[in-house]
């Protein structure tokens, strides 16, 4: 009598044993979900191009971020280096990748706050200006939340490396968390697109 409670305990173990980690399902869904949140605001965009009844209108004062673009991209190559070396153990290639992945995204933010700045101050757009001005700040300003968000998380990680907390057990939850910063690299792909080259 006592086999049968047996093997239904061992058939929920291997059943457990088989389930994703809810760090994985977790992240995985917070970026289907801004997913759909970014399809939206991308949609708009495309929706309301050429609609503007006054200017300043994106070909008169849009130029391609490239060095922003190409930073922000190649800090997704950084972020893999710096989870490789922390799921071997070695903390001081984790640190210096984890740091350079930091100024990368800092640098991004940096050139959207002058990009800003020369599009408020200088050619006079803002998000009440036009359909341009509201759709442009609109989506840019979405993804660079999401930037923000990320340099967060990345600084705090940063803050326990530096106080040496970070070793290899958290190797899993570090490459969790670059996935979440592998998504912003691959949105701003699509935004850079829409903005930059379709919507100019």
């Amino acid at each position: 009598m006592a086999a049968a409670p047996a093997v239904a305990n061992q058939s929920q173990i291997e059943w457990k044993g088989s389930l994703p980690e809810k760090g994985r399902v977790g992240i995985l869904l917070l970026i289907l979900t801004e997913s759909s949140f970014f399809a939206i605001f991308v949609v708009a965009y495309l929706f309301y191009i050429g609609k503007s009844l006054n200017g300043p209108y994106p070909k008169d004062v849009l130029s391609p971020p490239i060095i922003n673009t190409i930073c922000l991209l190649s800090s997704s190559i950084t972020i893999v280096f710096a989870v490789r070396a922390l799921r071997v153990g070695s903390i001081g290639t984790f640190t210096l990748w984890w740091l350079v992945t930091l100024a990368l995204g800092l640098e991004f933010m940096i050139g959207t706050g002058l990009e800003w700045q020369e599009l408020i101050y200088h050619d006079g757009l803002t998000i009440s200006t036009n359909l341009f001005g509201t759709t442009f700040f609109s989506l840019v300003g979405l993804h660079a939340l999401h930037v923000t968000i990320g340099l967060i998380l990345i600084l705090f990680v940063s803050i326990l490396t530096l106080l040496g907390y970070m070793d290899r057990r958290y190797a899993e939850r570090t490459e969790i968390l670059s996935w979440y910063w592998h998504f912003v690299d691959a949105v701003w792909v699509v935004v850079f697109t829409t903005v930059y080259v379709i919507g100019r």
